[in-house]
């Protein structure tokens, strides 16, 4: 069961992150997107093989973005009503202006945290499999977002070979921020040209292997839907539930 993330369904776990992420949008509380978020740590602790150091580096932009609206919400708040609750300097918070700066900071924790626990433990390929099978996503739209995927590595590589090719042609590292950035100008028309023409061989390699964009009836590779979906969608349910049932009890 440690890796009862990885082989959920795709389809399965997308629409799963997309009713919790629906279900905080109705619930302005500090509590429920708390416990989402607390629960889905808990969930890949438990089920799935993530790295925890990618995990955490990839949180601390949202970390950051959590305080800022904790910060804001609580300085430029236009509801000041109720007892005050701290001082900060010469700042009163007021209990409503508290609730609102935590709930807008743990809500931005909980979509973040979501968000992460479906990229961490989905295979884009099986994804996109997955929607064409279960969803019935048209093959014409799934192989362009997979051959666009497949093209990322292949535009970063280039992009640090036509650096290296400039620099070897005496290309001058440029300390002014504003020049560097139009001197990008110089790398990017090459890469979008060298994207271009891959982009054109991979229809007509696409075409010449009989790709029509109809939809097919038999996949080399199935992905089906299985026993632990069945308990990773009760444990989504129990997860939901417990968190928006939590402030009822607290309050």
């Amino acid at each position: 069961m440690k890796s009862a993330l990885h082989n959920m369904n795709p389809s399965v776990k997308f629409v799963l992150v997309t009713i919790c992420m629906f279900t905080l949008a109705f619930f302005f509380n500090p509590w429920t997107p708390l416990f989402v978020w607390m629960g889905v740590i808990m969930m890949q602790l438990l089920f799935s093989r993530i790295d925890w150091k990618m995990w955490m580096l990839f949180m601390i932009p949202f970390v950051i973005m959590a305080f800022g609206y904790f910060w804001t919400t609580l300085v430029f708040a236009e509801d000041k009503s109720g007892p005050v609750v701290l001082s900060v300097w010469s700042m009163h918070i007021t209990e409503v202006q508290l609730n609102h700066a935590l709930s807008l900071s743990f809500r931005v924790l909980a979509f973040s945290g979501l968000s992460l626990l479906f990229a961490l433990t989905t295979n884009p390929v099986s994804f996109i499999l997955s929607l064409m099978q279960q969803m019935r996503l048209s093959p014409k739209i799934a192989y362009s977002i997979l051959v666009g995927y497949q093209f990322l590595p292949v535009l970063k590589d280039e992009f640090v070979q036509i650096q290296q090719a400039h620099r070897l042609r005496g290309a001058v590292q440029e300390k002014n921020v504003f020049r560097r950035l139009l001197n990008m100008r110089k790398i990017l028309l090459p890469m979008l040209a060298g994207a271009v023409r891959k982009a054109e061989r991979a229809a007509f390699a696409m075409e010449a292997r009989g790709f029509t964009g109809e939809k097919r009836k038999s996949f080399y590779t199935i992905i089906h839907v299985g026993k632990v979906d069945g308990y990773m969608v009760s444990l989504f349910m129990l997860l939901i539930v417990l968190s928006c049932t939590s402030v009822l009890y607290i309050n």
